[in-house]
């Protein structure tokens, strides 16, 4: 296992007021609406979660550093878990005309309203029963999404990513280093239910046995 971020820059260019997230709404009413992972987590308000989820290309980038850090080629197959609208996905294609790219989400309004090249190749699934055989994808990789899961669940998909891949693994979570970063973490998110640090992220990486890569994205 190595820790690799893909997404730092992306995550960065991001900007956030803490304290306001916490002091102009009720954030517990946010969280309950973000939850449902519907319209107003997607595209609604800022309150509830992206603000407006559109494709805008930011993506591209990220993609072309998997590319090259996996050395991946048009015929590799790629999974997605917790793939959103699809955006990493349509990037990959774009890179590597002719690779096979799949992804799975827990949202039908995600899947509704996915790019519409990616549509196809999106099923609604939980990342706790990956729908594929075993050994059947090149790279599996989770973005902000695994921090999402209860630990039970989380330890049944690092296994499910474990399963279904053939080569390689990846996946990014929020996280936290210091006293500071943790109360950033709290005020911001919405939908985290795994609130570890990175060695606790890898003590449970090798419980669950997954021998595959981590990044984090940190509140600073």
């Amino acid at each position: 296992m190595a820790q690799i971020d893909f997404t730092e820059g992306l995550h960065k260019k991001t900007s956030r007021n803490y304290l306001e997230r916490v002091v102009d709404h009720d954030k517990a009413a946010c969280a309950e609406r973000a939850i449902q992972y519907g319209e107003d987590y997607w595209d609604g308000d800022r309150r509830y979660g992206y603000g407006g989820f559109k494709y805008d290309g930011r993506w591209r980038p990220v993609a072309e550093r998997i590319t090259e850090h996996y050395g991946l080629t048009s015929q590799s197959r790629i999974l997605d878990v917790g793939c959103g609208k699809g955006y990493l996905l349509f990037e990959f294609t774009q890179i590597l005309p002719g690779v096979e790219v799949a992804g799975v989400d827990l949202s039908q309004y995600a899947i509704d309203h996915a790019k519409g090249e990616i549509k196809p190749f999106i099923k609604q699934a939980d990342a706790t029963e990956l729908p594929w055989g075993d050994n059947s994808f090149d790279l599996v990789y989770s973005l902000m999404t695994l921090h999402n899961l209860y630990n039970w669940q989380l330890d049944k998909a690092l296994k499910e990513m474990e399963r279904v891949s053939r080569g390689d693994k990846y996946f990014t979570a929020e996280s936290y280093r210091n006293e500071q970063e943790k109360v950033n973490l709290l005020y911001w998110q919405l939908t985290c239910r795994a609130f570890h640090t990175p060695e606790e992220w890898a003590w449970l990486c090798r419980q669950a046995g997954y021998t595959g890569d981590f990044g984090f994205l940190f509140f600073e």
